[in-house]
């Protein structure tokens, strides 16, 4: 049943005519109390010149927008070797947050596929590591692994009991061991309240 839903499903880059419904799949996804908090940073991040480039993808089904997936920009600062320079400046890196699909509609295959696009789009513009807050249970099947243990540090710190949930996946060979740091992201989402799993 999933895979026929799935494949009635177009996938496309997002645009400036579908915030309203980018919202609202938002905050239908995520509930009455953390729904509008999540809708409210996806279009934020949209318009915040530090989180760009970005990759905004959607999903829709005929007309109707039915989820999102929002990659944007992020830098590491650290060392490498020792150094603050090299690897750590020029290593291009992305954030995904937030990813959402209606209800009746989750656990179909939709999300995964939008991170799939995602990370295909990243990878062929050159992106070399992606990282993500998020449930442990879900992202480790695209190559995603706890970030800490790898070296890089979350904006905020994250609790040890749910340190799997700060996680990375390369999308080059070589640039993990290589690069370590601090994960510096857009402006918006720098808020201590968007990082807690």
């Amino acid at each position: 049943m999933g895979g026929t839903v799935a494949a009635v499903i177009a996938l496309r880059a997002g645009r400036a005519a579908d915030e309203a419904a980018i919202r609202e799949v938002h905050q239908d996804a995520f509930g009455p109390v953390e729904g509008p908090v999540v809708a409210d940073l996806a279009l934020a991040l949209l318009h915040d010149p530090s989180a760009r480039p970005l990759t905004s993808l959607v999903a829709c089904r005929a007309a109707e927008l039915i989820g999102h997936v929002l990659f944007t920009r992020v830098r590491i600062e650290g060392q490498t070797s020792g150094q603050t320079s090299g690897p750590a400046r020029s290593t291009v890196a992305s954030i995904l947050a937030p990813l959402a699909v209606r209800p009746g509609l989750q656990r179909q295959g939709i999300g995964s596929r939008l991170v799939r696009r995602g990370l295909a789009v990243l990878a062929a513009e050159g992106c070399g590591l992606v990282f993500v807050l998020g449930h442990p249970g879900f992202y480790p099947r695209f190559g995603f692994r706890p970030a800490a243990e790898r070296g890089f540090l979350a904006p905020y710190p994250i609790a040890p009991e749910q340190a799997e949930a700060w996680m990375v996946l390369a999308l080059c060979d070589g640039v993990v061991g290589a690069v370590a740091g601090s994960v510096v992201c857009a402006d918006c989402l720098r808020q201590p309240q968007h990082w807690s799993p």
